[in-house]
């Protein structure tokens, strides 16, 4: 129960990596607001949190949105009382493809909901956690901020911009006892999948094995486990952090 007592917003929590870190922190004792653009999706996990004996409460949000933003932030101080880790999870990418090809309507995607969000999120957490006496912030960026690929060009660029955010915020805000870091992941069984890739077949799926050395994607699960570290006081002293989880491949 290492988050006995922890509020805890999970965003993009209704699929891949977001329902997995929503569910370990349910388990470990933590009250969760999941939060997903697809509110069928927050609901269903929100219901199975709910059916193992957990507490959570499902919100519609579009991360994007200075208003849904808000609201959210507002969901678990107001059902729960406070806030105490907010997961940055939500994210998109654009189809790999070379970088003159990816339209404007997807770079400007890609930037609103793995960058603009992270904005979003901070002006409205950061004031909560602030008269809390601290908080954990934690940013699901990914491999791609650390080691660029070709075809994804835009999306490796939303999340280098993740990565320096979350140094900055963690300079900011480590007098007040906010700690800011990020995962980075690399590509894992997740919706996401097929388009970091270029398509899904058994194929392309062995390429990219082959560039892990481990030899395999990252799953819900691993993501998990190293969000509840960070997420718990077992990190207590650690801040503006990037974490690879990827088996290997920025080596």
């Amino acid at each position: 129960m290492r988050l006995a007592n922890k509020v805890a917003i999970v965003t993009g929590g209704g699929s891949g990596f977001g329902e997995g870190i929503a569910q370990i922190f349910a388990k470990e004792g933590a009250k969760i607001v999941v939060a997903d653009i697809d509110g069928k999706a927050a609901e269903r996990v929100a219901q199975a949190i709910g059916a193992e004996g957990g507490a959570a409460r499902a919100v519609t949000a579009d991360v994007s949105k200075d208003a849904d933003t808000k609201r959210m932030i507002a969901e678990a101080v107001d059902g729960f009382g406070r806030l105490d880790v907010l997961v940055n999870n939500a994210g998109v990418t654009h189809l790999n493809q070379p970088l003159v090809e990816v339209t404007e309507a997807d770079f400007d995607r890609c930037m609103n909901v793995n960058v603009k969000a992270l904005f979003w999120a901070a002006r409205h957490a950061v004031p909560v956690m602030r008269a809390q006496g601290g908080g954990s912030i934690l940013t699901v960026a990914s491999t791609a901020g650390l080691r660029p690929r070709p075809g994804l060009v835009w999306y490796n660029t939303s999340k280098g911009a993740a990565i320096t955010a979350t140094k900055a915020m963690a300079v900011e805000l480590a007098p007040e006892q906010i700690r800011v870091n990020c995962l980075c992941p690399v590509a894992g069984e997740t919706p996401l999948l097929a388009s970091f890739m270029g398509g899904d077949t058994p194929e392309l799926r062995a390429k990219f094995k082959a560039s892990v050395p481990m030899g395999r994607l990252s799953t819900p699960q691993d993501i998990a486990r190293a969000a509840l570290f960070y997420a718990s006081d077992d990190s207590a002293f650690i801040t503006g952090t990037a974490l690879e989880v990827d088996g290997g491949r920025c080596i």
